[in-house]
C-alpha cells in the first residue's frame, strides 16, 4: 500500500484502537507527534516502532523538535538551543557557528532516529525581522544569506544522522506580526521584495538537496489571494517550476485559524493538494481526521507517493547504543557548554 496524502496525530502515548483503524486508511501516510505522546525515549521507541508496524511501507512518523521554544521530547533528550543563538554566534565567529550548527542539527537528528522517528520538521528558513513572536529566534538569523549559510550546516548534520530536512515556512513568515495559528496573517509586500530576501534560504537550501517543504498559512495578497499553502501559483508556479523543487511538500496543520479561510477540514486539505501539497496535516482533532479520511475521496498520485517515501529515515543507532557513542558524548557536552554562554571557548 502506497503512502497517502494525509498526515494525522494522535491522542496519547499509545495507539487506541480507534487510531489504529484510521492508521491503515489509504488517505494516511503519516503521523506527527507531540509532547502529549511522550513519556520516555523507551515509550515514544514502542511507540514509533507500533506505529511503523501498521502499514508496509511504513507510515512516516514526524515531530516539530527545532530546539529552544519547539521541542517536543524533553525529558531524556538533549536540551537544544533556539537556532537564533546560533545567528548570534556567527556574528562572532562565522566558522564556529557552522560548526555547532553542523552539531545541532547532528544531536537533533541521530536522537530522533535512535528512537525511530523518521524527520523532524526542521530548519525554519523564516528571517528574523524582530516582527514575529511565532517565529523570532525559531529563525537563524535576519540575514538570508547568513540563514542561508547557517542552515546549510545544520541540513548537512541532519543529514549525517539519517534524517532529510524540511524547510518552513515558505516563501516567508517573518514579516507578519500575527500568528497564523490563531489569527489571519497578511503580508502586504510586492513578489519582487519576498523574492529579493525572504525565498533565498529557501532556493539555496533546495540547490543543496533540500528534502521536504512547509508553507506558510500567510496570505500575499499583492502575490495571490490564497494563503501560500492554498496557492497553486505559489507551489507550482514558483516552488515547482521557478526553483525547480522535487521534495515534498507539507501544508501547515489544517486545523490552524488561518487555515479557515479553505473552508472547512474537508475542503482544506483538497484545497491544500490541489494546489500543490503532497501531505496534509490534520492535527489536534481526532474528529476532522476522520472526516477528511471519510469525505476527501478517490486519490491517485503515484509521483507524491515515490517523493514521500524518500522521507523515510536512514540509518538507526539504537538509544542505548547511541548514549555509548563518544561523538554523542562529545556533542552533548558541546551543546551544553554553548547554552551555558561559554561559545567563543567551544572547542569543536
Amino acid at each position: 500500500m502506497s503512502l497517502g496524502p494525509v498526515m494525522m496525530d494522535l491522542q496519547g502515548i499509545e495507539i487506541t484502537a480507534e487510531e489504529f483503524e484510521m492508521l491503515k486508511h489509504p488517505l494516511v501516510g503519516g503521523v506527527i507527534l507531540f509532547t502529549r505522546n511522550y513519556h520516555s525515549p523507551e515509550q515514544i521507541s514502542h511507540l514509533v516502532a507500533d506505529i511503523h508496524k501498521v502499514r508496509s511501507p511504513h507510515l512516516l512518523v514526524a515531530v516539530d523538535h527545532e530546539g529552544g521554544r519547539v521541542q517536543r521530547f524533553r525529558e531524556g533528550f538533549t536540551q537544544l538551543p533556539p537556532v537564533g543563538e546560533l545567528g548570534e554566534l556567527y556574528d562572532q565567529d562565522p566558522n564556529k557557528a557552522k560548526q555547532m550548527a553542523e552539531l545541532c542539527g547532528w544531536l537533533m537528528a541521530i536522537e530522533l532516529r535512535a528512537v525511530g522517528v523518521d524527520f523532524s520538521f526542521a530548519p525554519v528558513l523564516d528571517l528574523d525581522r524582530h516582527i514575529s513572536e511565532v517565529i523570532g529566534d525559531r529563525a537563524f538569523h535576519r540575514d538570508p544569506d547568513k540563514v542561508s549559510i547557517i542552515a546549510q550546516a545544520y541540513q548537512r548534520g541532519m543529514q549525517l544522522a539519517g534524517m532529510s530536512a524540511t524547510g518552513k515556512h515558505f516563501p516567508g513568515h517573518g514579516a507578519v506580526a500575527a500568528d497564523s495559528h490563531v489569527d489571519f496573517p497578511v503580508d502586504e509586500r510586492s513578489l519582487q521584495d519576498i523574492m529579493a530576501e525572504d525565498v533565498i534560504p529557501f532556493e539555496r537550501l533546495i540547490h543543496n538537496g533540500l528534502a521536504g517543504i512547509m508553507p506558510a498559512h500567510v496570505i500575499y495578497p499583492n502575490v495571490d489571494k490564497n494563503p501560500a499553502g492554498f496557492s497553486s501559483f505559489w507551489l507550482k508556479q514558483v516552488l515547482r517550476q521557478q526553483l525547480g523543487f522535487q521534495g515534498v511538500i507539507f501544508s501547515d496543520d489544517l486545523s490552524m485559524e488561518a487555515a479557515s479561510v479553505a473552508g472547512d477540514v474537508v475542503d482544506r486539505a483538497r484545497a491544500a493538494i490541489s494546489a500543490g501539497c503532497d501531505m496534509a496535516l490534520v492535527c489536534n482533532n481526532t474528529e476532522a481526521a476522520a472526516k477528511v479520511l471519510d469525505q476527501f475521496g478517490p486519490y491517485n498520485e503515484p509521483v507524491s507517493s515515490v517523493r514521500l517515501v524518500r522521507m523515510h529515515g536512514r540509518q538507526h543507532m539504537r538509544w542505548d547504543k547511541l548514549h555509548k557513542d563518544a561523538q554523542w558524548h562529545k556533542a552533548v557536552a558541546a551543546i551544553n557548554q554553548f547554552a551555558a554562554g561559554d561559545s567563543l571557548e567551544l572547542e569543536l
